[in-house]
């Protein structure tokens, strides 16, 4: 080969490789476009349909059979089955990943463990729900309850808040932890005291977007904590043991997403389409809410902890 033609051969390579770039970028733009073009879709159908029904009394009054009721006693159910279920899976996640991330070492057990979380964020939300019937609702003779659809969901969300908390926490530099040993710390006082709240930020979002998954759930929710319309709740009522009371755990518990199923499925009365559409914009609007909110915290706790 001439050195004529190496000049040339370098010059192809060259405009080749600015191609492929330029390819991949708007690939990459295009399908981002896309993806914010679907979302902002989906925002505008359904504000667009709940334009005149999504209104305080629509919020807070109690649904009806003959008119256009609420979904007040739906949309207490759909918050306290979200806190029931993070009052269980958050400290659980997050001890999980501490373990992950500062105790386990690289072997056959984390091995088995990642995959087992893997495998179960891969799992069809609906077989987790059958998973939920056979072992609460039959097995243990639970019933229908609020607390059999928090354990369901805990089952079901638990790997992704412990992956999200492994990741937030292995994020923290590691001269920090060496930093903390040297002075005579213990490693269990280097996680508590230093590592910990060095990744709150990350822990939090980590909180904040399993919640917005548990929120927008329906198919674990329908075999394990009910599919009934809820009727007005007493909320003076205090007593735990009661299944008439709004904070029961032992109670049926039909959710905004399993209600919009019902409704849309039996299609009964005329006030159906409007009950369903304001209730789909709420839902949208809290999950969005959450994801939003995950990335606002995030950044305000990184900028306060780390003075940035």
């Amino acid at each position: 080969m001439s050195a004529s033609t190496t000049p040339s051969l370098h010059l192809r390579g060259s405009r080749r490789s600015i191609l492929a770039d330029r390819a991949a970028t708007v690939v990459l733009w295009g399908t981002g476009a896309f993806v914010l073009l679907l979302l902002g879709s989906i925002i505008v159908h359904f504000g667009i349909a709940a334009w005149g029904v999504v209104s305080p009394s629509f919020v807070l009054s109690d649904p009806s059979d003959t008119a256009l009721g609420g979904i007040l006693p739906i949309l207490w159910n759909s918050i306290y089955m979200l806190g029931l279920t993070m009052l269980i899976a958050v400290p659980v996640g997050i001890l999980g990943g501490i373990y992950m991330s500062e105790y386990a070492g690289d072997n056959k057990l984390t091995e088995a463990i990642r995959f087992a979380e893997e495998a179960i964020s891969s799992v069809p939300s609906i077989v987790v729900g059958l998973f939920g019937l056979i072992l609460f609702v039959d097995n243990f003779h639970m019933g229908f309850t609020a607390l059999g659809g928090a354990l369901a969901l805990t089952m079901f969300n638990l790997p992704l808040m412990t992956r999200l908390s492994e990741q937030a926490l292995r994020a923290v530099p590691q001269d920090e932890r060496s930093a903390s040993l040297a002075l005579g710390a213990t490693k269990w006082q280097t996680i508590q005291h230093v590592v910990v709240p060095l990744a709150i930020p990350g822990l939090v979002t980590s909180i904040i977007l399993t919640a917005g998954r548990v929120f927008g759930e329906a198919a674990v929710l329908l075999f394990t904590a009910g599919l009934a319309t809820p009727a007005h709740y007493d909320f003076t009522n205090f007593n735990l043991g009661d299944p008439a009371s709004p904070w029961s755990p032992l109670r049926p518990c039909t959710t905004m997403a399993v209600y919009i199923y019902k409704l849309q499925s039996e299609g009964l009365g005329i006030y159906v389409s409007k009950v369903v559409d304001g209730s789909a914009a709420i839902l949208i609007s809290m999950v969005l809410a959450f994801n939003l909110g995950a990335r606002l915290v995030g950044r305000l706790l990184t900028r306060r902890l780390t003075a940035a």
